[in-house]
């Protein structure tokens, strides 16, 4: 009993014991609702794993979330809640579609430029909540939430000014194609190009079909780059002992108000990145009129939990999420199960994940319980 209860207690294995369980409600629940579930996991893993191109969108489309996932987990560290990852992701698209729309230099300048306007953007937003949160004492999720809204309506208020809104389309002007990041831009679809990709089915479906780039590997390193300034810096002791117990790192000299300002200023770029490569290094290069969230920031909420706010943990989270989101499109479309299972799945796993915390202590419990009637 006592080695189960060390077994649970690892994050890996609950999180692992989590996601079976999410799948197996979906099944039940595609069961109760007429849908043969053996079909519905042919078709899950069929849109995941049967064309390359498949893979590999999905490894593009988990790079936000792992970053987004990032933000919320740094913040997570230090005992704050950054809600606000959807607002500053949105803030970050819109300034890295400016800079990349106003100005036109090359790519070596261009790109960085556009990336580092949307990382600026991002943090000065989540550097904002973080102060008056530390200087006031306004409750975070107060204030970014109100700026998830500011950020919706700055978004559209862009995409629908006269100098920045396309004639007859729903958006902004494209950046220009100096700040596009994606690999092989030009290449892959000049005439050389698509006859080189033709005799290469490979190639032409990795390179060709999809939006190839260098924003998963970005996304890794940052992933790493968090991972070691949370573990392995005296500033990342100062953070957790922050999130810990702020009153006593108070007393034991840690300035926790500044923490709390570089912690959220550091989680609004992380939020930033991910909408600065979207609009640099996916085919999305512009920001579009928005009726409701995107959810790429309230996602990363979600990948942070199933991580359990570790950062090498959103990678994987990140890429299990992209892949739930990938393939329930794939059910949708071809077997007619609503999206919404997809939702389900996602929203039981983040549920068993906040149960089996409880496990290891129940099985503790039964353990020490028998213990003592043996001993009577």
């Amino acid at each position: 009993m006592k080695n189960v209860a060390s077994i649970l207690e690892k994050p890996v294995v609950s999180t692992i014991i989590s996601i079976f369980l999410g799948f197996l409600v979906a099944f039940l629940i595609l069961f109760v609702a007429g849908y043969n579930p053996l079909d519905a996991v042919l078709t899950f893993f069929n849109a995941i794993f049967s064309k390359p191109k498949f893979i590999t969108n999905v490894i593009i489309k988990s790079s936000p979330l792992i970053l987004t996932g990032l933000s919320a987990a740094f913040a997570f560290k230090t005992g704050l809640f950054n809600i606000g990852a959807e607002g500053q992701y949105i803030v970050a698209t819109v300034a890295s579609t400016l800079v990349g729309i106003i100005f036109n230099f090359h790519p070596i300048i261009q790109i960085p430029l556009v990336i580092l306007s949307g990382v600026a953007a991002g943090a000065v937003l989540g550097g904002i909540v973080g102060f008056l949160k530390a200087k006031f004492g306004i409750h975070e999720v107060i204030t970014s939430i109100m700026f998830n809204w500011i950020s919706l309506y700055l978004c559209n208020y862009v995409a629908n000014s006269e100098f920045f809104h396309k004639p007859e389309s729903n958006g902004t002007y494209p950046i220009n194609k100096s700040g596009i990041s994606m690999l092989f831009y030009d290449w892959k679809f000049s005439e050389q190009g698509r006859r080189f990709l033709k005799e290469n089915p490979f190639l032409n479906e990795v390179l060709l079909k999809t939006d190839l780039s260098l924003n998963f590997l970005i996304a890794v390193i940052a992933a790493i780059i968090t991972w070691i300034i949370i573990y392995k810096t005296t500033l990342g002791f100062e953070l957790r002992a922050v999130g810990l117990n702020h009153h006593a790192a108070l007393n034991a000299g840690i300035k926790v108000r500044r923490n709390v300002v570089f912690s959220m200023l550091v989680a609004g770029a992380l939020a930033g990145l991910a909408g600065a490569l979207t609009i640099s290094g996916t085919s999305n290069n512009s920001v579009q009129i928005l009726s409701v969230f995107e959810n790429n920031g309230f996602n990363g909420l979600a990948v942070a939990l199933i991580a359990r706010s570790s950062p090498l943990g959103c990678i994987f989270a990140g890429l299990i999420f992209s892949a739930l989101i990938y393939a329930g499109q794939a059910l949708q479309f071809k077997i007619g199960i609503p999206s919404e299972i997809i939702n389900i799945v996602i929203g039981v796993i983040v549920f068993f994940i906040a149960i089996t915390r409880i496990l290891p202590i129940i099985v503790e419990r039964v353990y020490a319980q028998r213990r003592s009637e043996n001993v009577k």
